[in-house]
């Protein structure tokens, strides 16, 4: 008695500051959706007006050779076959030496390009194309008879049309390039009609790729894809990509300005490509007017905020691009220092060893600091990510992916691996193009659309449905989401609720009835994951994997603690009891661990001595909650709620002292 009286003397005293001015911490899903999961620290769902897309597949060029590299090991890499058309271009114009050698293993042995190289994406292929443009512009630059000029600029168009199939950010390095050989050829008399025909057919050969896409979306056989092509604006807004953003990392409503540059630039390129041909120093020239256009146009049309580490490594890859020209010019800047100082110095051997060695050591130092960040020879974090999340869903589950990590990681297992194929994998992004359910919906037999595409704003158009009415019409199966749903469309809300299971949310009808324990029971082990806290570099997929794996341990807890503080009666009390054990399970059982979880455990335990439940000593509550929003503020100092924890600390340090005077004699 004298427990419970305290207990309803403590619930209006002091306290209950707490409850108003600290809130508990969660963890945001995803803000930026196109670009997977965007990591914050909160879990309800972020708020967002526009449905940002995630990138689209592979381009042509990248789907196609891709199944050729896995013949050829040694070349699946543009590690290794990039940085030869790197130094070929150098050899030309300067001759060989330890400056081309400077050229392509500084490219090759880069942190950006070695992390790229290794990795399924674009960005390798388009190294390889931007080193073979450098070799045939300097080629071309180079060639002393007309039919060595007619030959290369062919492969050069050609070469162009292949690697803008392949990244569209090439373009701004062809549209310099061509304006040049063109000038070339007229100050040569050997520009013709028929000659800039021949050059156009070579460059079209080059788009000839594109022809797979219509292909492909009339046959309708891949199971996951991107668009309608069927249709000549559906392969134009494939091409440009429309729904993405053309030249923009992530689509927005924010219109920049555009800057003078921009508006001069067409002028200024033509009189400085005037100026180029006089000069001797042509290439150098040519590749500097090339970076400093893409360095200025990229930094106009970046719009990620790279003050966040993962946001930072999605745009540093788009650098490789201008880190080649850089390269290249490092390269011609030694074998011009090597032979300045042999012209005036004499002493050619020392030299030219004095430039070896240098080049060895810079080399050598690149290797051994970059090696460990970027060998991933044994990192399968990703796809453990992915293995466990299907491992832990129902069977014949339909699962809701929302993002790039889940998307990607659960699309490559399912797909290509086979794993869980009972499972449907549909992604909340995609299904709101109207191309989506006419395209891939097919292959998704037993999940029913009851619509042309989901509008989470207009749920009421015409061929339109909301996220209500597709779960209403998939009770069958259980329908799960992955990371999260978005907060467009509330309508769900009305008809079901969102269980924790995992990293992912388990949909079921409101009316089915929860049980509390038997649902702790069935989450507190549901992966096997031993990755330490903490254990990968912020900006890496890696980081975002192992946060939501951590996180999800305290899922449950938190919507326990969120259903109590919903409801009244004898189950609140409950559930704050329930919450506080599995939080307290989870905080011992670890050193190191997401500052959150002290902050959340603290509020459980005041819920918990609040709520009047018996079996737990105030005092050891009190002193739970005062120790974890110490240890929260340590972690945490800049915590926007610093100073109302702060605050509340105070209230429970007193009430702690009222508490112990009173039970001492």
């Amino acid at each position: 008695m004298r427990t419970l009286s305290h207990s309803t003397q403590w619930r209006k005293g002091p306290y209950c500051l707490t409850s108003l001015i600290v809130e508990p911490a969660h963890i945001s899903e995803p803000a930026c959706r196109g670009l997977g999961c965007c990591f914050s620290s909160s879990f309800s769902p972020s708020t967002f007006s526009s449905y940002s897309p995630p990138p689209p597949p592979p381009p042509p060029p990248h789907t196609h050779l891709f199944t050729l590299f896995l013949f050829f090991p040694f070349f699946s890499s543009s590690s290794f076959v990039v940085p030869l058309p790197l130094p070929l271009s150098l050899f030309l114009v300067s001759g060989p030496g330890p400056g081309a050698v400077l050229a392509g293993g500084v490219f090759a042995v880069s942190r950006l390009s070695w992390q790229w190289s290794v990795v399924a994406e674009v960005f390798s292929l388009n190294n390889l194309f931007v080193g073979l443009l450098f070799s045939l512009t300097t080629s071309f630059h180079c060639a002393d008879s007309a039919p060595q000029r007619r030959k290369v600029s062919h492969w050069g168009a050609l070469c162009c049309g292949l690697g803008l199939c392949n990244q569209h950010t090439l373009v701004l390095y062809v549209v310099v390039i061509i304006p040049w050989v063109l000038l070339q050829l007229y100050s040569h008399r050997e520009l013709s009609a028929c000659g800039v025909m021949s050059l156009g057919l070579c460059f079209l050969g080059g788009l000839l790729p594109y022809v797979y896409l219509p292909i492909s979306s009339y046959l309708n056989t891949a199971r996951w894809s991107w668009g309608d092509q069927t249709s000549l604006s559906g392969l134009f807004t494939h091409l440009l990509r429309t729904e993405y953003g053309t030249f923009s990392l992530v689509h927005t409503s924010i219109h920049l300005p555009v800057p003078t540059y921009i508006i001069f630039e067409p002028v200024l390129s033509w009189r400085c490509l005037s100026f180029l041909s006089r000069r001797r120093l042509v290439v150098p020239w040519l590749l500097t007017a090339m970076l400093l256009l893409y360095s200025l146009f990229f930094a106009w049309r970046a719009n990620l905020d790279i003050s966040r580490p993962l946001l930072l490594g999605v745009v540093e890859r788009f650098w490789l691009q201008s880190d080649a020209v850089v390269c290249v010019l490092a390269g011609l800047g030694l074998s011009w220092t090597h032979t300045g100082l042999e012209r005036r110095l004499g002493h050619g051997g020392l030299w030219r060893a004095g430039g070896w060695l240098f080049t060895v050591g810079v080399l050598a130092h690149m290797v051994h600091s970059n090696h460990r960040e970027c060998d991933q020879s044994i990192n399968s974090v990703v796809e453990r990510f992915g293995r466990e999340l299907l491992a832990s869903v129902p069977p014949d589950s339909i699962i809701l992916t929302r993002g790039d990590l889940p998307g990607n990681s659960l699309r490559y297992l399912h797909y290509c691996q086979g794993v869980r194929p009972d499972v449907h994998l549909v992604d909340q992004e995609m299904m709101t193009y109207s191309w989506y359910v006419a395209k891939l919906g097919q292959h998704h037999p037993g999940v029913h659309f009851p619509g042309l595409w989901w509008d989470p704003v207009h749920t009421e158009e015409k061929d339109t449905f909301s996220l209500e009415q597709f779960l209403s019409h998939n009770t069958r199966w259980a329908v799960l989401a992955c990371i999260g749903l978005p907060d467009g469309d509330p309508s769900w809300e009305r008809s079901f609720s969102r269980w924790p299971l995992g990293v992912c949310d388990h949909l079921v009808p409101a009316q089915e009835h929860f049980h509390p324990e038997e649902w702790a029971r069935r989450t507190r082990y549901i992966y096997n994951w031993t990755e330490p806290h903490n254990s990968f570099h912020p900006g890496s997929w890696e980081r975002v994997a192992n946060e939501e794996m951590w996180q999800a341990r305290m899922k449950t807890a938190f919507f326990l603690f969120d259903l109590a503080e919903r409801i009244q009666g004898e189950g609140k009390a409950r559930l704050f009891e329930l919450s506080y054990t599995l939080y307290k399970e989870i905080v011992e059982s670890h050193t190191d661990y997401p500052p959150n979880w002290d902050k959340n455990l603290a509020l459980a335990s005041e819920r918990l001595l609040r709520s009047g439940k018996q079996g737990h000593s105030p005092d050891s509550l009190l002193t739970c909650s005062i120790q974890h929003f110490s240890l929260y503020l340590d972690k945490e100092p800049t915590d926007s709620q610093a100073p109302a924890i702060h605050t509340a600390v105070s209230h429970l340090l007193q009430e702690r002292t009222r508490l112990r005077q009173k039970h001492t004699p």
